[in-house]
């Protein structure tokens, strides 16, 4: 596969969202990618949601353009097929991503004794070994407190896995610059990262911990109000739902000018003593005065009619939608978005598909591809790496140590 890294050989053994989706944004940028699983898939092969014929979107999502091995590992000569593999030899290979426990066959101390150089990142729960999801690290790091309508007294989850994805591309940069150091000093090393970590490295990035400590106080819960400035959504005469934000002055500008209300809010920020123009946070403090203006405007306009105004004046707007109306509707999932190209992911069907979000200014971006089927590489993985012979091979297949994509 072509891109920034072509030539890196990347060994994945995962599940779920973190690990594969790490593998996977390495994958797009063009590293080869191998990802091992247990003969019949791993845990998260035919997670949700489903073909009607059974087949995991969320898997064929998370594995693009990487390569399949089914091996048993239970087994002793799988596991000595897989330190082989991970520890092959080959300047830029020796990069071995997993969120499987680190322990016996799969220590550091083990798989560098057949790869002094060996770099290994191990996705864990917590920094102290424990385990936790992003669910369950995300209910302690505040937000389900402040989610959702200003006076509801509950807690209330998120249904994105925001920790899994950031926990996933943190360690894609690990693996890359444990790589740096191995070039500049031959050394290899051993990588913990804790989803918890990443989640409290962001936690504190945004000033809730300074907050909670400096100021000693809680962050209230205030529905889709946008904290600190003006921000929040409004209906549409025809029945949609739009949000306007306004975090700089120009945007405060645009929106006053396409909601027809820029005398009105210079007689506000007069009256109130604000600077509404230059001071977003005098926004969020007048933001009740403000909005009845804005929905009042809204109320009186279809979408398309809002849509035309807010698009010529440099309003930051969005509107709400579903999945299927973002997918129908949305120019930017399609091919008119030249991160999106449609594939062919065998037994699923003919859909759309991203690759890199990094659009090289002069590399380009790499053609996405499907992911493979379970098993799909096995053969190939063993004789052109392992350099096995054809009846070493067979007799792997014999034995059930190794298996090729399920019909086989």
């Amino acid at each position: 596969m072509s891109g920034p890294l072509s030539g890196m050989r990347v060994i994945e053994g995962s599940a779920f969202v973190a690990a594969p989706s790490g593998g996977m944004t390495l994958a797009q940028l063009g590293a080869e990618v191998i990802r091992f699983d247990p003969i019949g898939g791993g845990l998260d092969y035919k997670r949700w949601p489903l073909t009607e014929d059974g087949l995991s979107l969320y898997w064929a999502g998370l594995n693009k353009g990487k390569k399949s091995i089914q091996i048993d590992f239970r087994s002793e000569q799988g596991k000595e097929l897989l330190v082989e593999l991970i520890g092959a030899p080959g300047e830029d290979s020796g990069y071995f991503l997993t969120n499987f426990p680190a322990t016996g066959w799969l220590s550091y101390e083990s798989l560098s004794a057949t790869r002094e150089d060996l770099i290994m990142l191990n996705i864990i729960g917590n920094y102290d070994g424990t385990t936790a999801l992003d669910y369950t690290v995300n209910s302690a790091m505040g937000y389900p407190s402040i989610t959702g309508p200003e006076r509801y007294d509950g807690v209330i989850n998120h249904v994105l896995p925001a920790w899994d994805i950031i926990c996933g591309q943190t360690a894609a940069m690990g693996l890359l610059a444990a790589g740096r150091h191995r070039d500049r000093t031959s050394e290899g090393q051993f990588i913990k990262l804790a989803l918890s970590d990443v989640a409290l490295s962001a936690v504190a990035a945004l000033g809730h911990i300074a907050e909670a400590q400096i100021l000693d106080s809680e962050r209230e819960r205030i529905g889709n109000e946008l904290y600190g400035a003006l921000g929040r959504d409004y209906a549409t005469a025809d029945g949609r739902k739009v949000i306007a934000v306004a975090i700089t002055k120009k945007q405060w500008q645009a929106l006053c000018s396409a909601c027809e209300m820029t005398e009105t809010m210079e007689k506000l920020a007069n009256q109130e003593g604000l600077n509404l123009t230059e001071n977003e946070g005098d926004r969020f403090k007048a933001r009740e005065q403000i909005h009845p203006h804005i929905e009042a405007w809204c109320q009186k306009k279809s979408f398309e009619e809002i849509q035309g105004v807010w698009d010529d004046l440099g309003v930051c707007w969005g509107p709400y939608q579903t999945f299927k109306e973002l997918v129908e509707n949305d120019k930017r999932v399609s091919e008119s978005n030249p991160m999106f190209t449609t594939i062919i992911q065998e037994g699923i069907g003919e859909y759309l598909t991203p690759g890199t979000p990094l659009d090289f200014q002069r590399a380009g971006r790499s053609t996405p591809l499907p992911s493979p089927r379970l098993g799909e590489h096995t053969t190939e993985i063993l004789a052109e790496i392992l350099d096995l012979s054809e009846n070493e091979i067979g007799h792997l297949y014999d034995n059930r140590i190794v298996k090729g994509i399920p019909d086989e």
